[in-house]
């Protein structure tokens, strides 16, 4: 196994404090500079609802000569769509489509979407609407009556949407790959292999998100045990086990070592996205991106 790092899209969020719709071309362009100053060769990019896309397709030419100009390259595009895992996700696909052939123009090698929070009743606010937050309290309300909230419609809307998705990442000549996420439809490791036995296509995987499974007391070698061969990308952060934070590597009380070994044992050759942001005073944001990359590379014996 060879370590191969990405700039996961959280930075850009957290050094610009801005999301979804509110980038903009410029904030793209300037993000991927700084990205590469940073001595990246590949990130992520996300297009998360409609005008974000609308804004990327439209000066796509530009993003492609930034990412030229600076010989760097997007290897994931986040498809963020909520709509997708919802009852009308047939209404949503096209937007997909449209992210799969900008993930094609830009050179991806994997497009990627994520569960979202399910179409209950918040009584609290929600973690990944307006902004990422990290260790929110949800709080929700169980409804009675014909319209009321139902698990097995919701999964089988997942499960519908998903293969439909992979269907056309086939067509692209892209690998999809969904991230659990705390609070959201599928959080965890056993909910996404269960989702693997419903969609049953190799070329659907996991992104390993690190921060989000230690904070549900998972113990991560053992997800990467369980998930093997499925793992297409993984985000790296670090925090204590109780908090969703996203913590510079070796910040919290991961088992790195053991991850690195487990990979390795399952031949894991995609990108490592170093996923840092929001950070609590007094770490900085750039300090704990490039340590990370060091953490990583000390601790990994080939």
């Amino acid at each position: 196994m060879r370590l191969k790092f990405c700039c996961a899209w959280l930075y850009a969020i957290s050094k610009y404090n801005k999301y979804g719709e509110s980038f903009k071309i410029q904030d793209i362009l300037e993000a991927l500079e700084d990205i590469k100053k940073l001595g990246f060769q590949a990130t992520e990019l996300e297009a998360m609802r409609r005008k974000n896309l609308e804004e990327e397709l439209k000066h796509k030419k530009l993003i492609l000569e930034k990412l030229e100009t600076l010989e760097l390259k997007v290897n994931n595009l986040c498809a963020i769509f909520p709509g997708l895992i919802s009852e009308d996700w047939e209404h949503h696909i096209g937007l997909f489509e449209k992210t799969a052939g900008l993930a094609n123009y830009l050179g991806c090698e994997t497009i990627q979407v994520d569960s979202h929070m399910p179409p209950l009743k918040y009584i609290s606010e929600r973690p990944y609407d307006d902004s990422i937050k990290f260790n929110v309290d949800i709080k929700i309300q169980v409804e009675q009556g014909k319209y009321s909230f139902n698990w097995n419609s919701h999964w089988s809307n997942i499960v519908n949407s998903i293969k439909k998705c992979d269907e056309i990442a086939i067509d692209h000549g892209l690998k999809l790959c969904l991230e659990p996420r705390v609070h959201e439809s599928i959080p965890n490791t056993d909910s996404i292999l269960r989702l693997f036995d419903w969609v049953d296509s190799d070329n659907f995987g996991a992104v390993l998100d690190c921060g989000h499974l230690h904070a549900q007391k998972e113990l991560i070698p053992l997800s990467v045990e369980k998930l093997s061969n499925k793992i297409f990308f993984v985000h790296a952060s670090d925090n204590d086990g109780r908090k969703n934070d996203h913590l510079g590597v070796g910040r919290g009380n991961i088992d790195w070592e053991g991850t690195l070994k487990a990979l390795k044992k399952h031949n894991f050759d995609g990108y490592i996205a170093i996923d840092i942001g929001n950070l609590p005073s007094p770490y900085n944001l750039e300090d704990e991106i490039i340590h990370s990359m060091k953490y990583l590379r000390k601790l990994y014996s080939p």
